[in-house]
């Protein structure tokens, strides 16, 4: 037999060859170690703050608070802006088995409407849903109190609370205060710019008008935070820390909320303004203008139909009358002009014309009519001022000219801003040279100047700035500027005043020429042919004003003004500035009444009014009263 050859097994080369893998091997162990290792150490030491920071970031959230908003009070403490509880009906998506059954048991109950279901849904999309969701916003107590009687029928559902500002006077205060609403587009732009978007990170609402917008700042507050820690879904699972906000300042107004009340109801029904000021700081008494709204309406969103009717309306209720409505100051001013004459040195004293009731220019056809048609008689600046000779000033104005009257008018703040706390304001127009050049592209012509002398042609004013200019009389020179805002409140209740604010004073040359027109503003009043002497008949205090009728229809040389011929709009407007008590002043009332007719019958009235209210628990000396006769005619408009 053929036997197999056997290989003899060498041990030795195969344990070499062993050796030698198992070496590659544990080398390559120990390679693959030192890069774990490696990696540890990286991500365990070296990079260790850095993926902490990624992990807090995934497990630890910064969420902010928003601050509350800070109250608004009259000068008496009473409550004008405050933040009311607002309670809304919300849906926890995963908290419900059938959100349609839901649904439909909700508008049994408590009448959700179709709409509402739509924004619900519309809302859901793209919502976590262990996040609520808002079905109905702004419940009433009636509506609370329905759904919490039938809760435990619907679980996953809850009503929410959070403050939103309220407006207890409503329209009273429109004007003065402002509103707050939801911040737009425009607004998150402006806070970018201004680098103040962290500081409105949860919150809603900003000022939009007033107040509320003026002194935002001081309102708003500053924003808090909180961490919270929150799992992979970003459900929180626990608060870690709280950074509380700090609450917007409490702010009190110089405003007198049963001035302005009174104000309201004085001018109820009648397109005008009626503003009062404190004549020894400047600070705003009372602001009214009307027609007014209600500011509670864009808190939480108007609706089209109420911004239409608003927008739309001929009465321009959104419009500040009493800042932005621009109106001929009339004769309200002829006090101004006659001190500016009589600075000037184009008139004295004891400088007197004959008034027949007409004046013409040289060579000019075009005449000029005095309100009373056959004239005052001799009149000098004093019974210029106290009658209103419309004459009186034609000559003075041309005498004047143009150039110092617009000179001398801008340092009284005619044609500028007052800087009244109000962003909502305008400077009107004191016509000059340069203006009627760049408006029309037209020399200014003489005949110009004439109307400009009776406050009427290309002038006009706003009733603060009327106040403004008058206060500057008052004061000699002394221009303090018109401020709504008083100061603000401690956490001790006691108030930090904000200092009063003052413009350059004007340089007076004689104080004897003030005397003069003050003394013939307190003849307006209490004088024998004064236009306001009907309407302080019998006053407990004493005082002095000046009327006004401002012209808006331009009536025919040979024609008559007929008011019942007129389209409304177009009739007179009715003004009237005066301050008491005449030796010793506190408050100015300006009044601007449209389309009613002559100040002297309307507006003196209506400030009458305002000032008996304001001294109702005043008593005078007798020495400072004053008697005169009521039942005396009194005829033309001044």
């Amino acid at each position: 037999m053929h036997r197999k050859r056997q290989t003899i097994r060498d041990h030795s080369a195969e344990a070499n060859l062993f050796a030698r893998r198992a070496t590659i091997a544990f080398i390559i162990v120990l390679a693959m170690l030192g890069i774990v290792l490696n990696n540890l150490y990286s991500l365990q030491v070296t990079q260790y703050e850095d993926y902490q920071t990624r992990s807090n970031g995934n497990r630890i959230k910064v969420l902010p608070v928003a601050p509350n908003r800070g109250l608004i009070y009259d000068r008496n403490g009473k409550l004008l802006a405050e933040n009311r509880p607002v309670f809304s009906l919300e849906i926890i998506p995963e908290q419900v088995k059938n959100v349609d059954d839901t649904l439909a048991g909700l508008i049994d109950l408590m009448g959700i409407t179709e709409d509402e279901v739509e924004r619900f849904r519309s809302s859901l999309k793209g919502t976590r849903r262990f996040k609520p969701v808002a079905i109905r916003t702004q419940l009433s107590e009636e509506e609370v109190a329905l759904f919490s009687a039938s809760k435990h029928k619907f679980p996953g559902v809850q009503i929410e609370a959070r403050l939103a500002r309220y407006y207890p006077y409503k329209e009273t205060l429109t004007h003065a205060l402002g509103y707050v609403a939801r911040i737009n587009k425009r607004d998150l732009q402006k806070l970018v710019e201004a680098g103040l978007e962290d500081n409105y990170a949860a919150t809603h609402d900003i000022g939009k008008l007033g107040i509320e917008k003026y002194h935002e700042e001081l309102l708003h507050g500053k924003v808090g935070y909180q961490q919270v820690e929150v799992n992979n879904q970003g459900r929180i699972i626990r608060v870690l820390s709280v950074e509380p906000p700090t609450p917007g300042k409490d702010i009190v107004l110089n405003l007198d909320l049963d001035l302005q009340l009174e104000a309201q109801r004085i001018i109820n029904g009648i397109r005008g303004a009626i503003v009062v000021t404190d004549v020894k700081t400047g600070g705003i008494l009372a602001l009214y203008s009307n027609p007014s709204y209600d500011p509670n309406l864009f808190v939480h969103g108007i609706s089209s139909a109420n911004y239409s009717a608003l927008l739309n309306s001929p009465d321009r209720p959104l419009i500040n009358r009493a800042t932005q409505g621009q109106y001929p100051p009339a004769s309200t001013v002829k006090p101004h002009l006659g001190f500016i004459g009589l600075e000037e040195g184009v008139i004295t004293e004891d400088y007197t014309i004959k008034d027949t009731g007409r004046y013409k220019l040289p060579n000019v056809s075009h005449v000029w009519r005095d309100w009373k048609r056959w004239g005052h008689g001799d009149v000098n600046v004093s019974k210029a001022i106290e009658v209103s000779c419309d004459t009186f000033y034609y000559e003075l104005a041309y005498n004047l000219g143009i150039d110092k009257i617009s000179e001398a008018m801008y340092e009284f703040g005619f044609g500028d801003f007052t800087g009244i706390d109000l962003y909502e304001e305008s400077d009107a127009n004191m016509p000059s040279r340069g203006w009627k050049r760049a408006r029309f592209n037209q020399p200014w012509y003489i005949g110009d100047t004439i109307p400009v002398g009776i406050g009427q042609s290309y002038w006009t004013t706003t009733p603060v700035q009327l106040a403004h200019s008058v206060n500057t009389l008052i004061n000699r020179g002394e221009r303090h500027i018109p401020q709504i805002i008083r100061g603000y409140m401690n956490t001790d209740e006691s108030i930090d005043l904000i200092p009063l604010k003052s413009q350059r004073p004007i340089e007076i040359k004689n104080q004897h020429n003030l005397d003069i027109v003050l003394n013939a503003m307190h003849d307006v009043v209490s004088g024998e042919e004064g236009g306001a002497r009907h309407a302080f008949a019998n006053t407990d205090y004493d005082s002095a004003g000046k009327t006004g009728t401002a012209q808006l229809f331009t009536v025919g040389q040979n024609e008559k003004y007929e008011a019942e011929k007129i389209d409304e709009r177009l009739r007179d407007n009715a003004m009237y500035v005066g301050f008491a008590p005449f030796n010793d002043p506190e408050i100015l009332v300006t009044v601007v009444l449209e389309n009613v007719g002559g100040g002297s019958k309307n507006a003196a009235p209506i400030a009458r009014q305002m000032m008996d209210f304001y001294f109702r628990d005043r008593v005078f000396e007798p020495e400072q009263t004053q008697e005169v006769a009521a039942n005396e005619n009194i005829t033309g408009d001044f």
